[in-house]
């Protein structure tokens, strides 16, 4: 987002945090999120797609509730209405083709209101359906669960992203031959795909809250952590949702502080830095050894106030609306061993793959018998990286990420292990201790740094090259 996007979203939550308070709480915070979605939106070439986006973002969401909920919450009358209102809201954004108002709201183009009057019966239809269900299978779950990781596979993959956006240029009578990598630019569907997962595993386990249609849809799309995250558990969000636990004075201050924290990270910090930080162009360039580690340290510092910096503002728009979103970085560059750097870096993202893939996984592997404490460690670990690592894309780059990073965390716990006892007995010397700490966090961020090049250079041979440039080998 821009600097000019977020004083808007500023000005707007601080007279949204004033009114949320005279009443309409929910229905406020439901129809901000949903003209912010259109709102920011990127325009596409792609005829009519920068519409149908943040269209299909509220109709997932909605269906991904239907069959979450309880048959006996979905019965709810207010539930219907809150539907109708999300359907009122659609037409009117279809409206703006009519009233030349696509440019100040982001649209290319919405289609004709026959098209999206067409779309919305068949939702309304399905979703209906949902509703006088009276019960939802175990296999729809998975089906509409993998569904999200069908979609998420083809817009994360740039091969299949191209042939999608190919496919569409098709259907809109528009050229298939311009098709590009990345076309398809789907604001946060990354969070919305791992929020509703989270919703659909905690339905499976039986830990999922019983939430009307609005609380969910603010949940999934509450526009301060919907394009960057944190990924919150609907149990804490629903809380914050229902009460007002301080005075409006109160939370501006707090949000205040937390948006001058971020702002200055991220316009200040991270986009100078981004000047002679590594990225795939200036990577051909370096020509001698210091220059190549200035580009890699300039890299690794911009991702960390850039990532943390856009929390920072996320936190604080919760706050002035109330609502307080967990915490997503704790200076994970200062930690002495790679375990806690993860426990500190993204952590939202990292406890989503921990708690829903992680754990199920060893505790699958430790009933089969049929393997070793280490080896179900081993997989356990890399596989869930190699994850992470597909959740920013589906390339090799980040394949080999994923891959550095667990078998990090391997040789980690297995050193931690093997030296505990002996750490133990010279960490009874202040000095010893001190120095074993900065030893730790001395090579564990220049391990997180040697990483970074698989993230930001798309190439693997590319990568490669840049690592021989930082030892003189190049």
């Amino acid at each position: 987002m821009s600097f000019q996007e977020i004083a808007i979203l500023i000005l707007i939550s601080l007279l949204l945090g004033l009114l949320i308070r005279r009443g309409h709480r929910e229905n406020l915070l439901l129809v901000s999120s949903m003209v912010f979605i259109y709102w920011l939106q990127p325009g596409m070439s792609l005829r009519y797609l920068s519409f149908w986006l943040p269209t299909a973002t509220l109709c997932l969401t909605m269906i991904s509730w239907a069959i979450t909920a309880q048959p006996e919450i979905r019965k709810k009358s207010k539930n219907i209405w809150t539907s109708v209102l999300i359907i009122i809201f659609v037409i009117g954004a279809g409206l703006v083709r009519y009233l030349d108002l696509g440019e100040l709201l982001g649209f290319l183009h919405p289609p004709r209101l026959g098209q999206i009057f067409l779309f919305l019966i068949a939702v309304m239809g399905f979703f209906l359906i949902l509703l006088n269900t009276k019960r939802i299978s175990s296999g729809a779950l998975w089906g509409f669960f993998s569904g999200l990781i069908f979609i998420f596979i083809i817009i994360k993959t740039p091969y299949l992203s191209q042939q999608a956006s190919a496919v569409w240029r098709t259907l809109a009578g528009q050229s298939a031959a311009l098709a590009r990598t990345e076309e398809i630019r789907w604001l946060g569907f990354s969070y919305l795909a791992f929020r509703i997962l989270h919703t659909i595993r905690d339905r499976q386990s039986g830990r999922l809250p019983d939430i009307t249609l609005r609380e969910y849809m603010i949940y999934i799309i509450f526009f301060p952590s919907f394009i960057a995250g944190p990924i919150d558990r609907v149990q804490n969000f629903i809380k914050d949702i229902c009460q007002t636990t301080s005075t409006y004075q109160e939370d501006v201050i707090k949000g205040g502080e937390r948006l001058i924290v971020g702002l200055f990270k991220k316009f200040v910090i991270a986009d100078s830095l981004s000047i002679i930080a590594l990225n795939n162009q200036n990577a051909i360039q370096a020509n001698s050894t210091l220059g190549s580690w200035i580009l890699l340290y300039s890299f690794s510092l911009q991702i960390f106030f850039d990532f943390s910096g856009y929390t920072d503002i996320a936190i604080g728009l919760g706050n002035l609306l109330n609502i307080h979103l967990p915490e997503n970085f704790k200076q994970p560059y200062l930690k002495p061993n790679l375990t806690q750097f993860w426990n500190n870096w993204h952590i939202t993202l990292t406890n989503w793959f921990r708690t829903y893939f992680f754990y199920p996984l060893s505790r699958t592997m430790r009933k089969s018998r049929r393997y070793s404490a280490f080896m179900i460690l081993m997989i356990s670990q890399i596989s869930t990286m190699i994850l992470v690592g597909l959740w920013h894309g589906v390339t090799e780059s980040f394949v080999i990420w994923g891959l550095w990073h667990g078998l990090g965390l391997l040789v980690q716990n297995r050193w931690s292990s093997f030296a505990k006892s002996k750490i133990v007995q010279l960490e009874e010397s202040f000095f010893l201790k001190g120095a074993i700490n900065v030893i730790g966090i001395f090579f564990t961020f220049h391990y997180v740094t040697l990483g970074w090049i698989w993230f930001v250079l798309p190439e693997p041979s590319q990568g490669w090259i840049f690592i021989k440039s930082l030892f003189g080998a190049a």
